[in-house]
């Protein structure tokens, strides 16, 4: 014999307020601007979920290409402002280049070097493909593309910093290292 649930259980389901099963398996929710630190540098940047771009990027000033044990390299600055002091601080990078990229956009057709760079957002450290773009014009100096959200969970386009960094040597580490594209359309 089947016995309907009544509406309030539905309801206090619906909502959440039931622990259990049913919160265990839903992503995680993030507001379409979000408080991350780039690791290991620990400078906590303003990011922007944006569901019209494909890869993410990163604020890169003076990138410069150069080779280490037969490799492609590039060593870049990154000059932002840290929003637990209000302070602009700047830090110079080298990596090494995990694709080249190619975007083509309004204003022509460029090439722009993929490095892999690690976010410390909410509890879990991402280590995530980002383009190198001088981004000094932009509001937020790093823009997380539909490859990377993909993997985080739901965009809430109205809301905004749902998670705080926080980050330690025990969090869990999530990478989209592996996944090589051979090119972009747009970005």
């Amino acid at each position: 014999m089947h016995r309907p649930i009544p509406r309030t259980l539905l309801a206090l389901l619906g909502a959440g307020l039931l622990g259990g099963a049913a919160q265990a398996d839903e992503p995680t929710s993030y507001g379409w601007i979000e408080k991350a630190t780039i690791e290991p540098w620990g400078t906590e940047v303003k990011v922007k979920l944006d569901t019209g771009a494909l890869t993410s990027s990163m604020q890169a000033e003076e990138i410069e290409a150069f080779e280490r044990d037969g490799e492609d390299w590039v060593r870049f600055t990154t000059e932002v402002e840290d929003e637990a002091t209000d302070e602009v601080v700047s830090k110079t990078f080298e990596r090494p280049v995990f694709r080249d990229l190619r975007v083509i956009g309004a204003g022509g057709e460029e090439s722009r070097s993929v490095v892999l760079m690690t976010l410390c957002m909410g509890e879990t450290l991402r280590e995530e493909q980002f383009s190198l773009e001088d981004r000094d014009d932009m509001n937020y100096p790093v823009l997380l593309g539909r490859r990377t959200i993909q993997g985080l969970g739901s965009v809430e386009t109205t809301r905004t910093f749902l998670h705080e960094p926080d980050c330690n040597d025990d969090s869990p580490v999530k990478s989209h290292a592996e996944k090589e594209y051979d090119e972009d359309i747009g970005v």
